[in-house]
């Protein structure tokens, strides 16, 4: 996997929406903490236009990534929050100025979309961290403003993380991948489709109902999503919906009901996800993930 130069002080950046519309106000706090990081931060033209609950047309919205993707000032993209919409613009850009001159695009959420593409189609590393939206109105954690930083200037991370009663223990080094659970689903298929062979995978996600979270999980199963991979790292599965008729199992017992067909490590109460404590993770870095019995670590190359 190729990585794009890591960030220094008076760098350009962008901001663009490739999903939900979002206002001025909701990316200023993002916007101030990029200045003091040093960085000139360039907004795409439709950042903040409107359709429906979009940022803007599809036309519009492709417009902002593919502009930002060709300029070679621009050293790091960061998408100003999730949603819905990425899917939808997808397969209206051309990546050959981006494979020429990589450059950081970040987000998490609806942003697996991108994260899944590139790293299937492109050989290039992305990062899984915040967005501006989470800036304004203390949504995030100094952990996670933090491990982006590094991420971007430094291109290091490690973490330490609490155990889990489903965890099985293990040292694994191995590219990592994923993001969130319902969209890794979506793509399955697809030119986007995650390829997790000889990886650790990732996933996360939010607001699913819990029988959902096994229809996902089974189908990810069903193309062999498990078959090959050398660990699974689960962050953030919050605020999840049941029916009348309760399903019987949180999310947690659900993956852990599938992974234990499988003989690979597996850590829960990774620090990522749609929590306010979410690290950064490189996507595509070799990684070294180590799952113990009093605490996990996570350490990325």
């Amino acid at each position: 996997m190729q990585a794009p130069r890591y960030l220094r002080s008076g760098d350009k950046v962008a901001i663009i929406s490739t999903a939900r519309k979002i206002s001025e106000e909701e990316v200023q706090s993002a916007v101030d903490k990029f200045q003091s990081w040093g960085l000139e931060v360039i907004k795409g033209k439709f950042l903040h236009a409107q359709h429906h609950q979009f940022a803007g047309t599809e036309e519009q919205r492709a417009f902002d990534l593919q502009k930002m993707l060709n300029d070679s000032s621009i050293r790091a993209i960061f998408c100003a929050r999730g949603g819905y919409g990425t899917v939808q613009i997808i397969d209206k850009i051309d990546w050959s100025s981006f494979r020429r001159r990589p450059k950081w695009i970040v987000g998490y959420s609806d942003i697996t979309v991108l994260h899944s593409h590139i790293n299937r189609n492109c050989g290039i590393e992305t990062i899984h961290a915040t967005m501006p939206i989470n800036f304004s109105g203390n949504r995030i954690d100094d952990n996670s403003i933090s491990s982006l930083y590094s991420a971007l200037f430094k291109g290091k991370n490690s973490y330490e993380f609490p155990s889990h009663p489903f965890n099985r223990e293990g040292i694994v080094q191995a590219p990592i991948v994923g993001g969130n659970l319902s969209i890794l689903y979506s793509l399955l298929g697809s030119n986007s489709d995650v390829n997790t062979d000889n990886s650790i995978l990732f996933l996360e996600d939010l607001d699913e109902y819990l029988y959902h979270i096994d229809r996902m999980m089974m189908n990810l199963e069903r193309n062999s999503k498990f078959k090959h991979i050398k660990a699974l790292l689960i962050g953030g599965m919050n605020d999840m919906n049941d029916n009348t008729i309760p399903y019987g199992q949180n999310a947690e017992e659900v993956i852990h009901q599938i992974a234990s067909k499988y003989k690979f490590p597996i850590a829960f109460n990774f620090p990522a996800g749609h929590i306010s404590d979410n690290r950064a993770i490189i996507l595509g870095r070799d990684t070294v993930l180590e799952i113990n019995k009093g605490s996990s670590s996570f350490f990325q190359l």
